[in-house]
């Protein structure tokens, strides 16, 4: 029993020469380049927790909220009594506060003292948030328990200037960030466990989840050959098993894995946006024999007014007169075949071929995915 613990200590220790690189390229494309597990996952409970607040921006050279915002002069006379100042809301004329939502983001791995970047987005009719300070602003989670404090001064990004009636702008003057501006004052409850853990693909896919597991198994296999360290439960899971030796030192057995390559899987898919007219296909997107035709037809319609005037002495009148042409313009239509099994080089080439502009294609892959063409997932944005 000695001797065999001695033998997985000595292997464990030959572990970085044996495997300087891994590889799992089962079933994947050379077009799908290897990456690190940790590029691809993150290990389950490690995540980010959104916080908010509701805050005042002082400071502000008269471009802050009017009068006609309620919640502002509520919020600002309430400021002032917890300072121990007693004023009512008919009292306050200023346009220098500004009520502002305030966000952030807290990780697991923030602890009490670390600093936070916090965004602050206006929420009443002030012009600008330039040159204002952040107010003392508790931010929560969704629990509704604070977890830290912001204050600072606020920066745009920009400029908003005024004179004279003309106005220049630059970037977004409601919008502005506070860096390092809160300050956590309670971390999150959250401990890695040393008996399992579980990797979640940021992409799900089941080639992918495969390829994991098996980088996974054949790292460990010298050392743990009686099971498997990884296995995948499904899409976007991949269960993994600390063995005894790492249980003290799991950090060190998560960045081994983070460290490990893989090439992924990609599902066939484009992926449009209408909006933009951009077009994105994968490589391997693959399309049946289909011929594609492609043709402009213009018409034009151009209405001009002249006066009609009668000869003097005439008994005519003198009248506006409309005059209607229609023209009608129509490109050549161009006939491409695309062959079976055509990829997608194949395809943007037969449709440049044929002058398509991205609109015309965008119009064009939505009709090869209707008659069943298109062997992947359209999808729109």
């Amino acid at each position: 029993m000695k001797d065999t613990v001695n033998l997985r200590l000595i292997l464990l220790l030959l572990l970085p020469v044996i495997f300087l690189v891994t590889v799992v390229s089962t079933g994947s494309s050379l077009h799908d380049p290897l990456v690190s597990i940790g590029d691809v996952t993150r290990i389950k409970g490690v995540r980010d927790n959104q916080l908010f607040g509701f805050g005042l921006v002082i400071g502000l050279a008269g471009t802050g909220d009017s009068n006609r915002y309620r919640p502002t002069i509520t919020s600002h006379a309430n400021m002032l009594r917890n300072l121990g100042i007693e004023v009512t809301p008919d009292q306050i004329n200023s346009r220098n506060v500004a009520a502002v939502m305030v966000t952030g983001s807290l990780s697991v791995f923030d602890h009490p003292g670390d600093p936070l970047d916090v965004t602050i987005s206006s929420l009443g009719d002030a012009t600008s948030l330039q040159g204002g300070v952040l107010f003392m602003t508790a931010l929560m989670a969704a629990n509704g328990e604070n977890y830290a404090a912001a204050q600072g001064p606020v920066s745009i990004g920009g400029f908003n200037l005024q004179a004279g009636g003309n106005m220049v702008r630059k970037n977004h003057p409601t919008v502005a960030m506070v860096p390092s501006g809160a300050i956590v004052e309670r971390g999150l409850d959250f401990k890695i466990s040393n008996q399992e853990l579980t990797f979640l693909l940021k992409e799900a896919n089941f080639e992918t989840a495969r390829n994991v597991a098996l980088a996974i198994n054949r790292f460990f296999d010298v050392i743990y050959t009686e099971e498997k360290v990884a296995e995948a439960l499904d899409a976007a899971q991949i269960r993994v098993k600390v063995p005894l030796i790492y249980q003290h030192d799991v950090v060190d057995y998560i960045a081994k894995i983070n460290n490990l390559e893989v090439r992924p899987g990609l599902q066939a898919k484009v992926v449009i946006n209408e909006k933009t007219g951009t077009i994105i296909i994968g490589h391997n997107v693959r399309i049946s024999t289909i011929s594609v035709a492609h043709g402009n037809l213009t018409v034009r319609i151009d209405t001009e007014r002249f006066v009609s005037q009668p000869p003097p002495f005439s008994p005519g009148e003198t009248v506006v007169v409309e005059e209607t042409s229609i023209e009608v313009l129509e490109q050549d239509a161009h006939m491409m075949v695309v062959p079976t099994g055509g990829n997608v080089q194949d395809l943007v080439a037969a449709l440049n071929t044929i002058g398509a502009s991205p609109r015309d294609i965008i119009a064009i892959l939505q009709m090869i995915d209707a008659q069943g063409a298109l062997h992947a997932r359209l999808e729109l944005r």
